[in-house]
């Protein structure tokens, strides 16, 4: 068992990624990420000398139409499961299109294709999990990005090893740990290019920022970040527990559309755990939070401070928020 294997094992028993009894759709896009995960996962299914998984693993790869090697990197990424007689499954979509449909950026409409057709998979092989091959830069990167964005406490975590069915065993691994892996397995991943071209903010943070801040402020910038993220995350677990605590206080009804709270409670709270419970009222709504901006969440306060019956604000076409009889109702309108 390879060093990097023995890691990754580590990770998945650390955060308990994988059961036994799992079936895995495995995100593979044909890179040196996603090639470790699927040989390593496949390594360590087959491990004779320590614990194996044991878990169904299925391939699911998406060809997005927007690189000329796209074709070949779908013919590698099924010539090698063919060889090892793992079930294979591919889509071809055109990302740029569905980009200027939906009125998206193409990495946006990207990551929307490729979540789209790994839950169809799950749904076709009725398998229970999705691993993507997030690393640990990856990380680090998407910290960077959230913090030129002005992102709260959330976003300093970065990428999570687990949400809902998606799990990440790479994510305590380097990118030059992977590629060192690939070489010695003799995998020879796909390469794109366009990950070298500073088109797209990642890129400049990955190939202009990192290096930059390694080389004149802190070598070991990857480290501290991932420092700090450790801390906000368990800072983060806290302050979500003590959110749900006080919103057993204050909701008077919930339902599958709607949830109902006490206006004049609600208004006693810190403006944390204000800010914190519109988010967590929203998430019980929509499932996510990702259709209400901190803009949204500002006014919405701002509204219950007034304390103004019968107002109302709408944050987005599907959200409701009435103040109505001192109560606050959070309506979902579709």
């Amino acid at each position: 068992m390879y060093n990097l294997e023995k890691k990754i094992l580590k990770t998945i028993e650390k955060y308990e990624l994988i059961k036994d009894g799992d079936k895995i759709v495995l995100g593979v896009s044909g890179g040196p990420d996603s090639m470790c995960m699927l040989n390593a996962i496949e390594e360590l299914k087959n491990c004779q000398k320590g614990p194996s998984l044991m878990a169904k693993i299925v391939v699911a790869h998406v060809n997005h139409m927007i690189r000329q090697e796209a074709d070949e990197d779908e013919r590698y990424v099924k010539a090698y499961c063919e060889k090892k007689g793992i079930e294979f499954y591919t889509k071809s979509i055109d990302v740029e299109k569905l980009a200027h449909t939906n009125k998206i950026g193409i990495e946006e409409a990207g990551r929307m294709a490729r979540y789209q057709f790994f839950n169809e998979v799950v749904k076709q092989t009725g398998a229970n999990k999705i691993a993507v091959a997030h690393n640990r830069n990856d990380k680090i990167e998407t910290i960077l990005l959230h913090t030129l964005r002005g992102s709260g406490m959330e976003g300093l975590i970065g990428i999570e090893p687990k949400r809902g069915n998606i799990i990440r065993p790479l994510i305590e691994c380097e990118r030059a740990e992977i590629e060192a892996y690939c070489e010695e397995n003799q995998l020879h991943p796909r390469i794109d290019k366009t990950n070298f071209e500073n088109v797209y903010n990642r890129n400049k943070i990955r190939n202009v920022a990192i290096p930059y801040i390694q080389k004149e402020l802190n070598p070991n910038i990857i480290t501290a970040l991932e420092r700090l993220s450790q801390i906000v995350e368990a800072e983060n677990a806290f302050m979500e527990k003590q959110t749900e605590k006080v919103f057993q206080d204050l909701v008077l009804q919930e339902k599958e559309k709607e949830v109902v709270i006490d206006l004049k409670t609600f208004n006693l709270q810190e403006t944390v755990i204000k800010t914190r419970m519109i988010r967590y009222i929203i998430k019980r709504l929509f499932g996510t939070t990702a259709s209400i901006e901190k803009i949204h969440i500002d006014d919405i306060v701002k509204l219950c401070a007034n304390n103004v019956g019968n107002k109302y604000l709408t944050p987005n076409k599907n959200c409701k928020v009435l103040i109505k009889n001192h109560k606050v109702y959070f309506q979902r309108l579709s």
